[in-house]
C-alpha cells in the first residue's frame, strides 16, 4: 500500500510538471528506495546557471529552509501532523513557477537549494560568478518548526558535513549560535531556488512574483567582496 502511494504520488507530480513517466526497474534491497531521472532536450536561451551573478543583485530565496531538520525529526518519531504536513507540503511544491519567473526577468544566475544546504549551493554561485554574497540571517524564512528541532540539534548527517566542506568560504557574525549556523548548512530536499536579481529588474521581479502568487524573500545581496559573510541583522 505504502509503495502504491509512493508511485501514484509521482505519476501525479510528473504529471503536474508536464513529464511523462517512460519506463523503470526494481532494484532489491534491505531499505526502500524511489528516484526518477529527468531525461529531455534544454533550450539554449532558457537555461539558468550559476555563473553570472554581478555586485549589486538581490539574493531571493523561493522556500524557506528547515525541511531536513524536520525530516530528521520525523524520522525520531518527535514532530506533530501539523508540523509534518507544513515540511511535505513545502515539499511537495514544484519549482516550475520560480523558475519561469526567472526567465521572464531574465535573470542568469539562478541555482536550486538541495542537498548542499542554502551556504553550499550559494557558495557555488559565489564560485561560479567570481563574486561575494552578504547574507542575513534574520531576512531568511524558516518553517515554523526549524528552530525548535535545531535546537535538539536533529540535524541529519549532511549537515554537518556540508560545514565542513563549504566553511572555509564563510564568515558568520559573532551574533550566531551554532544551531543558527547549522540551519544554513541544513540539506534540503525538494528546496527552493536562490535567485539573483538585479537592480533594473526588482521592481518587475516583485511584481510579476506578487501577480502569480509566488513566494520569494530578500535574503542579502551580491558583493564584489569575495567569500559569504552571514549577518545576524
Amino acid at each position: 500500500e505504502i509503495a502504491q502511494a509512493i508511485v501514484r504520488g509521482a505519476a501525479e507530480k510528473c504529471r503536474e510538471a508536464g513529464v511523462v513517466v517512460a519506463g523503470g526497474h526494481t532494484i532489491t534491497d534491505n531499505e526502500p528506495k524511489f528516484g526518477l531521472v529527468a531525461i529531455g532536450i534544454a533550450e539554449t536561451d532558457k537555461i539558468l546557471i550559476k555563473g553570472g551573478a554581478k555586485p549589486g543583485d538581490r539574493l531571493f530565496l523561493s522556500k524557506p529552509l528547515g525541511f531536513g531538520v524536520t525530516t530528521t525529526a520525523l524520522k525520531l518519531g518527535l514532530t506533530s501532523p501539523e508540523e509534518v504536513a507544513e515540511v511535505t507540503g513545502w515539499m511537495k511544491r514544484l519549482n516550475d513557477q520560480a523558475a519561469q519567473l526567472a526567465l521572464d526577468c531574465s535573470l542568469k544566475a539562478v541555482t536550486d537549494i538541495t542537498g548542499f544546504s542554502l551556504l553550499g549551493h550559494a557558495s557555488e554561485i559565489a564560485q561560479a560568478s567570481q563574486v561575494g554574497l552578504e547574507i542575513y540571517f534574520n531576512q531568511i524564512p524558516l518553517i515554523s518548526p526549524a528552530r525548535k528541532y535545531a535546537d535538539a540539534y536533529t540535524f541529519p548527517g549532511g549537515a554537518s558535513d556540508n560545514r565542513l566542506y563549504f566553511e572555509k568560504h564563510i564568515s558568520f557574525d559573532s551574533a550566531l549560535s551554532d544551531n543558527e549556523q547549522m540551519l544554513l548548512f541544513d540539506p534540503q530536499t525538494s528546496g527552493g531556488l536562490l535567485l539573483c536579481v538585479p537592480d533594473d529588474r526588482l521592481v518587475v521581479f516583485r511584481e510579476k512574483a506578487k501577480e502569480r502568487g509566488i513566494p520569494v524573500w530578500d535574503i542579502g545581496l551580491v558583493s564584489s567582496k569575495p567569500g559569504l559573510r552571514v549577518h545576524k541583522a
